[in-house]
């Protein structure tokens, strides 16, 4: 029996794995610029700068391409989604880098997909079939063996704010898979690194007046100023920009399974700079590159049980009734009647 498939699936597929990879690459890259900047620059000052670079470089992006950016009801209530991440989730995951190690605040974020495949289960309703959960699993095993280190401790107040970030995360995830209609990727991801920018803006001021380290430019070389930019639109812009395009194709927990490639992409980085990776990081980076090879193999598995009307209303797993005209609907009424009447 032949087997229907719905036009542009395929290469809608075949698109959101790569973008979802180039998301990975961007972020896991931008990290490894962003730790080589962090030293020379305050984490509270760092995030308005690179968001600034993100903005302006999203801006020129849709000048260039003549996009009409909107500010409609649906994109203001995705701007907002902008201050829970990356603005309130990474200020407080910098703040809970600060008394937890390296070590253990990568392995926490590990479980960002997790956590993602859990709310898109009960917020969106999304089938998880049981091939995604076993690939994500190893996935996540693959990178506890990357990110590993002895000596990975923290305290209490720095694992909770950092698993916190983790948490606003995927949620910035679930509700922006939720909330996207017809707007444009580009104009979305615009509206909200402007939203987390002004955040990130009056956070830092606010600290600053509070006595803590706020804004501190004093001595920032040109190749600080440049490390900033580059990490910023490469870890906000791009990588943002890829990951909601992705978003917009597949399924939230399909998307976020992607997440584990970006210590794997980070390692990558980092081994160009001089890091070299121990026996074990490697077999942790091939188990989490099956993983993902397979999660791509499957795309579009992962469907949510309901579905979008026009509205922007779902059914949630009721057939959609088609509405014909009051006068078609008496046509076939009467048609019906007199065939049985023959």
């Amino acid at each position: 029996m032949h087997t229907h498939i719905p036009p542009r699936r395929a290469p809608a597929a075949h698109t959101a794995v790569a973008v979802l990879v180039a998301a990975a690459a961007c972020w896991g890259v931008g990290t490894v610029v962003s730790k080589q900047v962090v030293d020379d620059v305050a984490p509270l000052t760092l995030l308005p700068l690179q968001l600034a670079a993100s903005c302006a470089f999203l801006l020129a992006v849709a000048t260039v391409r003549r996009e009409p950016l909107t500010w409609s009801p649906p994109v203001r209530r995705l701007a907002a989604l902008g201050v829970l991440n990356p603005g309130l989730a990474y200020a407080l995951g910098l703040i809970g880098l600060t008394t937890i190690t390296a070590s253990m605040y990568v392995l926490l974020w590990a479980t960002e997909p997790v956590v993602i495949l859990l709310l898109a289960a009960l917020v969106l309703r999304e089938h998880i079939p049981s091939a995604l959960v076993g690939a994500v699993t190893v996935a996540v095993l693959g990178v506890l063996l990357v990110v590993f280190r002895p000596g990975a401790a923290g305290d209490a107040v720095g694992i909770t704010l950092t698993l916190v970030s983790v948490s606003f995360c995927a949620l910035y995830t679930v509700l922006t898979r939720r909330l996207l209609l017809d707007d444009s990727s580009l104009g979305v991801v615009l509206a909200q690194q402007a939203a987390a920018l002004v955040f990130a803006i009056v956070l830092v001021t606010l600290v600053g007046v509070a006595g803590g380290t706020g804004w501190n430019l004093d001595g920032l070389g040109a190749a600080t100023w440049a490390g900033a930019a580059v990490s910023g639109v490469l870890y906000y812009g791009l990588g943002f920009w890829f990951y909601v395009t992705g978003l917009r194709l597949v399924p939230a927990s399909y998307a976020g399974a992607f997440l584990p490639l970006i210590p794997v992409f980070g390692v990558a980085a980092g081994y160009l700079v001089g890091e070299r990776l121990a026996a074990q990081q490697w077999l942790g980076a091939a188990a989490v590159v099956a993983a993902t090879v397979v999660i791509a193999l499957r795309p579009g598995r992962g469907e949510r049980r309901d579905s979008r009307l026009p509205d922007g209303s779902r059914t949630f797993g009721v057939p959609r009734r088609v509405h014909r005209p009051a006068g078609m609907l008496g046509r076939s009424r009467t048609s019906k009647r007199r065939h049985e009447c023959e």
